[in-house]
C-alpha cells in the first residue's frame, strides 16, 4: 500500500504544481483587471506570477532551458488562467476561500520543490531555503512590480513568505533525514495550514516603526562614554601587563 502511494506521489505533485500554476495566472490576471489592462497585460501578469518563481530558481541552479519553458503545459495553464479573470471576477466569499486555501497548498508544494531540487543539485541548507521560499513568492513579486506595485511580500499583508520559509525548512529537514517523500507531503500540509490560520487570525509581521530603537541624545551620549571607558581599561591592562613583562624578564634556558 504504502508502496502504491510513493508510486503516486510525483503524479499527485504534478497535479498540485499544475493547479498553482492555473491559480497564479488567476491571481495575475485578478491584478490586470484590477489595474484595467488590456488582454496582453492579463497575459504577462499571468505568465509572471505563474512562472517567474520556477523560472528564476531554474536559471540560478544552472538547469536550462527551465522547465516551464520545456513542457507546454505550464505556459498554456497560465494562460488558462489569464482566461479565467479576464471572463470571471471570482470575487465572492467562497472563490476567496477556496482561492486562499489552494494558495497555501501550493506555497508550501512550490517551496519544497524548490529546497528539494537545491539541495539535489548539490547546494547547502541556505541556499536550498533561498531558492525554496523565491520559487514560491518570487513570481507574485514579479507580478506586482510588472504591474507598478511595492511586492506584497514585503509587507503590510498576511504572512505569506514565512509559511514558504516553514515549508522549505520542513522540506530540507525531512530530506536530510532521508524522508525525502514524507517531506514533500509535510511541507504541502504545513503551507496549507499555515496560511489558513494566517488569515484566519489575521497575522502579520511587525512593521519597521513597530520596533525601531530609539535613543535620546542624553543615552547616546551616556553609551559612548561607557564604551570609551570600557577601552580605555583594556588599554590600561594591555599596557600594565607590558609593563611587568618588561621589569621582570624571564630567564633563557640553559
Amino acid at each position: 500500500m504504502l508502496s502504491q502511494f510513493n508510486a503516486c506521489l510525483p503524479e499527485i505533485f504534478r497535479a498540485i504544481d499544475l493547479t498553482g500554476v492555473l491559480l497564479n495566472g488567476v491571481l495575475g490576471g485578478r491584478l490586470a483587471r484590477i489595474k484595467r489592462f488590456d488582454a496582453v497585460g492579463f497575459c504577462v501578469l499571468a505568465i509572471t506570477s505563474a512562472l517567474g518563481g520556477g523560472m528564476v530558481r531554474d536559471i540560478l541552479l544552472g538547469a536550462a532551458p527551465p522547465v516551464a519553458l520545456t513542457d507546454p503545459r505550464y505556459l498554456t495553464v497560465a494562460l488558462v488562467g489569464a482566461g479565467v479573470a479576464m471572463l470571471w471576477k471570482l470575487e465572492s466569499r467562497p472563490w476567496r476561500i477556496a482561492l486562499i486555501l489552494a494558495d497555501g497548498m501550493v506555497l508550501g508544494c512550490w517551496a519544497a520543490t524548490g529546497a528539494l531540487k537545491t539541495l539535489t543539485a548539490g547546494f547547502g541548507i541556505m541556499p536550498a531555503l533561498l531558492l525554496g521560499l523565491m520559487t514560491a513568492v518570487g513570481g507574485g513579486m514579479i507580478r506586482d512590480v510588472c504591474a507598478g506595485n511595492v511586492p506584497q511580500v514585503f509587507g503590510g499583508n498576511h504572512l505569506y513568505a514565512t509559511p514558504a520559509l516553514a515549508s522549505a525548512v520542513v522540506m530540507v529537514v525531512a530530506q536530510k533525514c532521508g524522508y525525502g517523500s514524507f517531506g514533500m507531503v509535510l511541507a504541502t500540509l504545513v503551507g496549507l495550514g499555515f496560511t489558513a490560520l494566517a488569515h484566519h487570525r489575521r497575522w502579520v509581521l511587525p512593521q519597521n516603526s513597530e520596533w525601531t530603537l530609539q535613543l535620546s541624545s542624553s543615552q547616546v551620549q551616556k553609551l559612548l562614554r561607557v564604551r570609551a571607558a570600557r577601552r580605555a581599561e583594556k588599554l590600561g591592562a594591555r599596557q600594565d601587563v607590558q609593563k611587568r613583562d618588561t621589569e621582570n624578564p624571564q630567564n633563557p634556558e640553559e
